[in-house]
């Protein structure tokens, strides 16, 4: 027996229409030098409409690639509406890569136009050259690109492309399992590799993230997307803030914490989202300036672990929830948010804020050994997490990399525990985790309970081979600005909140974390680092058991 109902396809086109028409006078907000510019749904989406036709105009059609290298912006959102549903692919380019693999993952795409910010021309000039496949620049803004002439590419200015066209661009009918956009991971090892949206996925992932449990966004939410447009398509944000009729407060290149701030409170931002050290950032600014941030009803933090003492002190600050969420590239990224369960005690709610996050509907988890095995849903046992859902990638564009998938699953290369309620613990990446004297330890709670010290700023504990033990943790703390830390007094404060063979010997205080393109610690330079002598590490006395 079939159902009755109608077959309509999941389409970004037809995410761009209800947005544009159902919340016409919802508003799209830009910051800029001198303060914000803004244009309602109604003119963005006949921007689109006047973009899509100027595209066509360069020769763009079905599944050609359409890069973007912006800050987030009104253009930017402009190409996030027009280029997938003119049934072009688009592909939103990472600007903090390095040269080499920001011309590997244009070459790999096969990007066959580029939109730029003029603020980033001179960027993209270092590897515009190398770009085989680009025909075409569309150059949003002034800037100068003489130097552009020898490259063969042709270059125009966007706004004098749209202003070239009429609106009413006659959007075709497309399958939604048609590629949308592709985004690259980040390439900490090997080159990125890329993951391909489908409309379809585009979709379901959209209206998930607005689900009530989730981000629960509407039409009188404010939302502020500091996560850049170009990592994972900024968790989805546009999109849902779209749909939900929700305004966009975009912070172009100002993401600094005086400028976020001001933004936050100048247009009464509702919901933001960001990686955690830009909500760090913004915390230590709330120390020394007058910051009214009461607008905020959540903030999201993900990328990386959010520490329990950032939220809390959130909390205290400024009055604000911080939720952490948890995704990758892979997932388009939204898998998992922490709340605490309404069964749970209140005064647990800091425990269950504190994990990883209890999987959304539409996806599914589980963790296996290192024998594939499934483990079972106790919150004890610890394997790698693998997901899978309609929002999930089941191979690389161009790579299948078989290695990343089991049976179906996406094995995501993170490790925890998954609980009967559907709560993940990442403790660590399979490439970082510390097995001492055949024993785990997890560098994430480390880092979070060292995090929660008031000297520190930020913490990174990797493993570094031991003649005893075979691992052990390295703890590298940032302190705060004219705080005055020992290893010692670190020891014995984490002595009193984990086990005493956990408490790290070796430590090393460092000016900042590296971080990776979209604002991860980079463990690996920190093991290298170590490895080459260039860390001034102070050696403390080693524990005498390890479990």
């Amino acid at each position: 027996m079939r159902s009755t109902m109608q077959d309509g396809p999941l389409t970004i086109t037809s995410l761009l229409r209800h947005g544009g028409h159902v919340y016409a006078d919802s508003e799209v907000v830009t910051a800029t030098t001198g303060g914000t510019r803004r244009a309602t749904f109604a003119e963005v989406a006949e921007r689109a409409e006047r973009l899509a036709a100027a595209l066509e105009r360069l020769g763009v059609g079905r599944d050609d690639r359409v890069a973007t290298f912006a800050w987030n912006n009104q253009e930017h959102l402009e190409a996030y509406l027009a280029v997938p549903s003119m049934g072009a692919v688009l592909h939103t380019l990472n600007i903090r890569l390095f040269s080499e693999q920001l011309a590997y993952v244009a070459n790999h795409a096969q990007d066959k136009v580029v939109i730029v910010d003029a603020s980033l021309v001179p960027l993209l000039a270092t590897v515009l050259g190398e770009m085989s496949t680009v025909e075409h620049v569309l150059v949003v803004g002034e800037a100068d690109t003489e130097a552009w002439e020898t490259t063969g590419k042709e270059i125009g200015s966007y706004q004098a492309a749209l202003a070239a066209e009429e609106p009413g661009y006659p959007w075709p009918d497309l399958n939604e399992q048609a590629a949308a956009a592709m985004c690259y991971t980040s390439g900490t090892t090997g080159n990125p590799k890329g993951v391909v949206y489908s409309h379809r996925s585009t979709w379901l992932h959209s209206v998930a993230t607005c689900m009530g449990n989730i981000f629960g966004l509407t039409e009188r939410d404010r939302a502020l997307p500091v996560v850049p447009m170009f990592h994972a398509n900024a968790w989805g944000l546009p999109y849902a803030a779209w749909i939900a009729g929700a305004d966009l407060v975009l912070p172009d290149q100002w993401l600094q914490a005086e400028p976020l701030t001001r933004l936050i409170t100048g247009e009464a931002v509702t919901f933001a989202a960001g990686v955690p050290t830009v909500w760090n950032d913004v915390l230590n600014y709330g120390k020394n300036n007058d910051v009214d941030l009461s607008s905020l009803r959540l903030v999201i933090g993900g990328g990386s672990a959010v520490p329990r003492a950032l939220m809390e002190r959130w909390a205290e600050r400024f009055g604000v929830t911080m939720l952490q969420a948890w995704g990758m590239t892979e997932t388009s990224p939204l898998a998992s948010v922490s709340r605490r369960p309404k069964t749970a005690p209140e005064a647990e709610e800091w425990t269950w804020r504190a994990k990883t996050g209890r999987v959304v509907a539409g996806v599914e988890a589980r963790i296996v050994d290192d024998g594939s095995q499934v483990l079972p849903c106790d919150g004890e046992a610890v394997g790698e997490f693998e997901v899978r859902g309609p929002w999930i990638t089941a191979s690389y564009h161009l790579d299948p990399d078989p290695g990343k998938f089991h049976d179906g699953w996406l094995r995501t290369g993170d490790v925890g525990t998954f609980d009967d309620r559907g709560f993940m613990q990442i403790t660590d990446r399979s490439k970082d985790v510390i097995k001492s004297g055949g024993e785990w330890i997890s560098s994430v709670e480390l880092e979070n309970e060292l995090m929660g010290h008031p000297d520190i700023l930020e913490a990174a504990v990797v493993a570094v081979p031991d003649d005893r033990w075979q691992e052990r943790p390295l703890a590298c703390v940032v302190p705060h600005e004219g705080a005055d830390i020992d290893a010692g007094t670190l020891a014995v404060y984490l002595g009193d909140k984990v086990a005493s063979w956990w408490v790290p010997e070796r430590w090393a205080v460092i000016e900042a974390v590296p971080r990776t393109s979209v604002g991860k610690f980079d463990k690996k330079v920190l093991r290298a680092r170590y490895a080459d002598g260039e860390l001034p590490v102070e050696q403390l006395a080693p524990p005498t058991a390890a479990g």
